[in-house]
């Protein structure tokens, strides 16, 4: 039977999954050395082991089984095979919404609590929604694009010819279902970037002006710079990371966008870097800060598994040991833009508070961009003036 299989391919899967890598990384490799699996058994491998993962530590003691049964019926909306072999009763019911499926499932298993989703809500922003949070971690986010100005007609027509379903977001920003291979159909990938929905939101609190010297100190790959430039093209810009290949990768991004006049070096910020940047002044810093990446679950809910309270910890302290060498190069009077993709409070409105009183800075505004609310990630943003 089909479904049999689809169970076996899963529970062989899941044996060999190490804990501390991301799953599409392992999958990836996987795939690579079980060749004879064709694409539809990939995708339909991919989709179980999500799902599965989706659940967090909900109905923990019962066995993977049972516990993907369920996962599948709360994620899919439509019928498919394995829930119609192991579940039909449930497989006739998937349609319906996600708050009856949940009824139905705590009828059955009267130990399902739908908090157990994220074992960490004692550390949750006070601003979050936490049911409304749960639910999300059912719905798969949508996969969004940043269209470069000026081209945002040409991309639009060519997703409209391909019959490609999308939704207008606005007038750069289109949203599509998850794994839709746009790279396949836009050969140009410079008049694109693929950013979720909240990360372009954080762009707003930039404010850049014209010739300003702005500084992303954890840059990764760029994509924040390349929302800064794209507000204004005209600011002297410097790129820094301490990881020299995710850098090679960010210098990749801005050439295909066309982006040539930066400074790019590579720091490990959690030291004194003064005999780098000792006469460096800036009149802006994107402060990108290394976090539990908490917000972007609903993505990689294999990390629910993987995480553990005192790393929060690790990160508030990390995001501080940097925070003592890049707030001495700001120009008094100019923002520093602290963002995390996190939903814990130790991370974000209890960072600004240290931030603000250590450093003598202001807060201007700061926001937790709710992207549970919009199958996107959720992020904290504060823009932070220095007195």
């Amino acid at each position: 039977m089909k479904a049999i299989h689809q169970l076996a391919t899963f529970q062989n899967i899941i044996a060999q999954y190490p804990s501390d890598q991301p799953l599409s990384r392992f999958l990836a490799a996987f795939y690579r050395q079980n060749k004879q699996m064709g694409s539809k058994d990939r995708r339909i491998a991919s989709r179980l082991l999500y799902n599965y993962f989706r659940l967090g530590n909900i109905l923990k003691e019962e066995s993977p089984q049972q516990r993907l049964i369920v996962a599948e019926f709360l994620v899919n909306n439509q019928p498919n095979s394995f829930l119609n072999h192991f579940k039909p009763e449930w497989d006739e019911l998937v349609h319906l919404p996600l708050t009856e499926k949940i009824k139905i499932v705590e009828e059955q298993f009267p130990a399902f609590h739908l908090a157990d989703v994220f074992p960490f809500s004692d550390h949750l922003t006070s601003v979050l929604d936490p049911p409304a949070f749960y639910l999300s971690f059912f719905i798969q986010p949508d996969l969004y694009i940043r269209i470069k100005r000026g081209q945002e007609k040409g991309i639009i027509n060519l997703v409209t010819d391909a019959g490609i379903n999308f939704k207008i977001i606005n007038q750069q920003t289109l949203a599509f279902p998850n794994g839709t291979k746009l790279d396949q159909l836009i050969a140009d990938k410079g008049i694109y970037e693929v950013q979720d929905i909240s990360s372009q939101k954080v762009g707003t609190y930039f404010k850049p002006n014209k010739w300003d010297k702005w500084w992303d100190c954890c840059a990764a790959s760029g994509g924040k710079s390349l929302l800064l430039h794209d507000e204004q093209p005209d600011i002297k810009l410097l790129v820094t990371d301490n990881r020299e290949s995710i850098l090679e990768n960010l210098k990749e991004r801005f050439a295909l966008a066309g982006i040539r006049n930066y400074q790019l070096k590579i720091l490990d910020l959690t030291l004194n870097q003064d005999q780098y940047l000792h006469d460096y002044v800036f009149d802006g810093i994107i402060y990108d800060a290394p976090c539990s990446g908490s917000g972007t679950w609903g993505r990689t809910p294999e990390m629910i598994a993987q995480f553990a309270d005192h790393k929060i910890k690790f990160f508030t302290e990390l995001q501080r040991k940097i925070a003592i060498n890049v707030v001495k190069h700001l120009k008094p009077g100019k923002p520093i833009i602290y963002i995390t993709c996190s939903v814990f409070k130790e991370e974000n409105e209890e960072q600004v508070a240290w931030l603000v009183k250590t450093f003598d800075l202001e807060v201007e505004s700061q926001e937790l961009i709710k992207g549970y609310q919009a199958k996107a990630d959720t992020m904290f943003v504060a823009r932070l003036l220095k007195r």
